[in-house]
């Protein structure tokens, strides 16, 4: 999924501070019949947990009443991209070459690296979105590396009475996910109405309890439909508390991310330099699918199904300047 804003937030991502309630804002994505997004991560607030630099969750769209997903191509670079459905399919293609169709229950990680792009759209036949686009940050030495795609049908697994998928990482015993570059978790769990649920966590990682359906407590806070709970660091375990209704939830969780970063538009560096440098290579390749119906560079092969791609925004008239997280 795309910033698809003209004019995007300038991000400085800094360290996240005691545990708090993060509420979404409200993102279309096209024009007037688009689908809209609940962008929970980045906020001025807040802007990573672990390295998850990037949490939209949208849906149940009716694809009757709104166009549905439509994101051609666009470039990325320095991050990996997470897509994770509950309900519809979306269609994927990139610069790796790769063409699938994306369902509920299984994963797209798809990782940036120096450079790719790729476009989504809601596959023929699908009638309803619903599901939660997730980047998480590179650290030195994958940010520089290579593009690649990951697709993979996580395990179900049940724990203390709940039902849970880890799509990222190594959790409770799972395997089978998809592993990212640093030490990083993603799950979706289902707890029944009214339930305390437990499980344990590295007490080194930050976590993020992204609601989908019902109400959630942790720690004291609540949160409804795409609120995101935000705990820092230091504990065991995490507890969660189900509303009157059956809850399902994103974890989000990692140690927090040790380097200088920088977000604009589709792009995580280190430097604004960085970021203007992707931004002139990206530039070169929509110019020439606008000329030639065709490109390659940075970002990779553009596929034979790509009629036109996302131009970069205008870069901020102010330097770029990022904040280590400490």
């Amino acid at each position: 999924m795309s910033v698809t804003e003209r004019d995007p937030d300038l991000i400085d991502c800094a360290a996240g501070g005691p545990a708090q309630l993060l509420e979404p804002r409200e993102v279309p994505l096209g024009g007037p019949r688009a689908m809209r997004v609940q962008r929970s991560l980045p906020q001025r607030s807040r802007s990573l947990i672990g390295a998850w630099c990037f949490v939209d969750h949208y849906g149940p769209d009716d694809l009757a009443e709104r166009g549905g997903m439509h994101v051609p191509g666009h470039p990325h670079t320095g991050l990996a991209t997470v897509t994770w459905l509950f309900e519809g399919e979306v269609e994927h293609r990139d610069t790796t070459g790769a063409a699938v169709v994306v369902r509920p229950g299984e994963v797209n990680l798809m990782t940036a690296g120096r450079g790719v792009a790729h476009s989504e759209h809601s596959a023929a036949g699908t009638t309803v979105v619903h599901g939660a686009q997730l980047w998480f940050a590179l650290p030195d030495g994958a940010a520089e590396g290579g593009r690649a795609l990951q697709h993979a049908v996580p395990q179900v697994l049940v724990h203390d009475g709940a039902e849970v998928r880890v799509f990222v990482g190594d959790w409770l015993g799972s395997t089978g996910a998809p592993h990212a570059p640093s030490p990083l978790i993603g799950a979706e769990v289902r707890i029944a109405a009214g339930r305390t649920w437990r499980a344990p966590m590295d007490p080194a990682f930050e976590v993020g309890l992204l609601v989908d359906l019902g109400e959630a407590e942790s720690e004291g806070i609540r949160a409804g439909r795409s609120g995101l709970i935000a705990l820092p660091p230091g504990r065991s375990e995490v507890v969660v508390t189900a509303g009157p209704t059956k809850l399902r939830l994103l974890v989000l969780a990692g140690e927090p991310f040790p380097h200088d970063v920088v977000m604009w538009w589709n792009f995580v560096g280190r430097t604004h330099d960085e970021v203007v440098a992707a931004r002139a290579d990206w530039q070169q390749q929509v110019e020439q699918q606008r000329t030639s119906g065709s490109a390659d560079g940075r970002f990779g092969p553009h596929p034979d199904a790509w009629d036109a791609v996302l131009p970069a925004p205008e870069l901020p008239t102010v330097r770029l300047r990022p904040r280590r997280r400490s």
